[in-house]
C-alpha cells in the first residue's frame, strides 16, 4: 500500500463552505430576478420536498416528470414531459438525491431554455428557501465536530475511497451538483465491488432486505454461496421477497424481524417502498433483535440499509463484529454524522479493518462503507 503521503489530501471544507454561502454570479442573479418576476412561464422538474417548499414561494406553471405514467397533477400543478416545456420557460432542478446531473443535462439539451437549480435559489435568496435538508445537516454536523472527518478520512484505504469521501461531502456541504460530475447511478453493484473477492462458501445476512433486490443479486454473483439470512420486518416486502427469491428458498431464512440494539416493538412506517424504517409516526408496530440474538453461528459478510437505524443495529451486532472477521457493507448516507459515527464504533470493536467508501448515485443517496478484513481486500495495493 502506497505512504499515506501519496494519497489524495482531504480538501478544505470551510472555504468551500464559505464560497458557497457567497452571492452567486450575476447571470445566475438575473435569470432569479426573472424567475422571481415571472417573466416566463417557469417549470420545476423533480417532484420533493425542495420542489414543494418552492412552489409555495413562487409562481409555477408545471411540474418536468419524463418518467410519470399515470398521475397528471402534482401539488396543484400540471405534470409534463420536458419536450413539452415551452419556449423561453425557466426550468428549476429541485433533483439531489439520485440523478440531479442527469437531469440538468436532459433540460440543457434544449438551448432555448433557462436553467437554475434550487440552491441557486438558495444563494440568491437565501431568505425565500430553506436549505436542503442534507445541506443543513451536514454542515451544522461538521461545525460541531470537524476532526471527526478528518480521523475518518485518514482511515479511508485507497485513494477511490478519498476521493469519493471528497466528492461526497463537497456536495453534502454546498448542495453544488457540480462535485458530483464523474458518479452515475449505479445500484446493481451496490454492496458487491471486486475488492470483495470470490465469496466462496459465504453466508450473507442482508438487514433490511427489502423485495429481495439485493439477495437476489447477491446469489446472482456469488453462485458459490453457502446460506442467506434476510431480515426484513414490513409484511409485505416479505411476501415479494419471498415469492422474488422461490427458486433459492433453500439456501434462504427469512427473518420477519427489524433489528436494534436491544429486542423489543418499535413503530414502522411500512409504506414507503424501499425507505420504510423506523419512525415515531410509523403506520405499524413492528418486532425487533439483534443479530446476535438471531444468528449464533458464523456469518462471512453483513450488508446494512436500515433508513438511518444502522448504529443501532450494529450495536446488536457486537459480536459479529467482534469474533467473525465478517465483510461489513454498511449504509451511511442516511444522515451526516454516520459518516464517522458507524466507523468509530466498528473500529472500536474490532480494529483490523480496511475501510473503504463507494457511492452509487449522482447526487446525496446511496453511499456505502466498506469493512473488510486487513489483507482480505482483493485487488487493492
Amino acid at each position: 500500500m502506497p505512504a499515506d503521503g501519496a494519497l489524495p489530501m482531504m480538501l478544505d471544507y470551510q472555504a468551500l463552505i464559505r464560497d458557497a454561502q457567497m452571492a452567486p454570479p450575476l447571470s445566475i442573479r438575473q435569470r432569479v430576478d426573472a424567475v422571481k418576476c415571472h417573466a416566463s412561464p417557469t417549470f420545476v422538474m423533480g417532484r420533493n420536498p425542495h420542489a414543494r417548499a418552492l412552489m409555495d414561494k413562487l409562481a409555477v406553471d408545471g411540474v418536468v416528470d419524463d418518467f410519470e405514467e399515470r398521475a397528471t397533477r402534482w401539488n396543484g400543478s400540471p405534470i409534463i414531459r420536458s419536450n413539452a416545456i415551452p419556449s423561453g420557460a425557466s426550468v428549476i432542478n429541485c433533483a439531489m438525491s439520485i440523478s440531479p446531473n442527469s437531469a440538468r443535462k436532459r433540460i440543457e439539451t434544449r438551448r432555448d431554455l433557462t436553467h437554475l437549480s434550487y440552491i441557486d435559489l438558495c444563494r440568491a435568496e437565501p431568505s425565500l428557501l430553506p436549505l436542503p435538508d442534507f445541506v443543513r445537516d451536514a454542515r451544522a454536523e461538521f461545525a460541531r465536530h470537524p476532526e471527526k472527518y478528518l480521523d475518518v478520512f485518514s482511515r479511508l484505504t485507497d485513494a477511490e475511497s478519498r476521493s469519493v469521501f471528497n466528492r461526497v461531502m463537497a456536495y453534502r456541504l454546498t448542495g453544488d451538483m457540480s462535485h458530483m460530475a464523474g458518479f452515475s447511478v449505479r445500484l446493481r453493484d451496490q454492496y458487491f465491488e471486486p475488492f470483495l473477492g470470490p465469496l466462496r462458501d459465504s453466508v450473507f445476512v442482508d438487514c433490511g432486505g427489502y423485495d429481495g433486490d439485493t439477495t437476489e443479486e447477491f446469489i446472482r454473483r456469488y453462485p458459490g454461496y453457502s446460506k442467506v439470512y434476510l431480515f426484513e420486518p414490513s409484511r409485505a416486502n416479505m411476501a415479494r421477497a419471498r415469492s422474488r427469491l422461490q427458486a433459492w428458498r433453500d439456501t434462504i431464512e427469512f427473518v420477519p424481524l427489524g433489528l436494534s440494539d436491544s429486542p423489543g416493538e418499535l413503530s414502522f412506517d411500512a409504506d414507503q417502498g424501499s425507505a420504510s424504517a423506523v419512525s415515531g409516526s410509523g403506520t405499524e408496530t413492528i418486532q425487533v433483535s439483534t443479530l446476535d440474538a438471531e444468528i449464533t453461528s458464523r456469518a462471512s459478510f453483513i450488508k446494512m440499509d436500515l433508513e438511518g437505524w444502522e448504529l443501532k443495529a450494529l450495536h446488536g451486532a457486537e459480536k459479529h463484529i467482534r469474533n467473525d472477521d465478517a465483510i461489513l457493507a454498511i449504509a451511511v448516507y442516511h444522515t451526516t454524522s454516520d459518516f464517522w459515527r458507524i466507523p468509530a464504533y466498528i473500529l472500536s470493536i474490532n480494529a483490523g479493518y480496511d475501510v473503504l467508501l463507494r457511492h452509487y448515485t449522482e447526487g446525496w443517496s446511496e453511499t456505502v462503507m466498506y469493512f473488510v478484513p486487513r489483507g482480505a481486500t482483493a485487488g487493492q495495493p
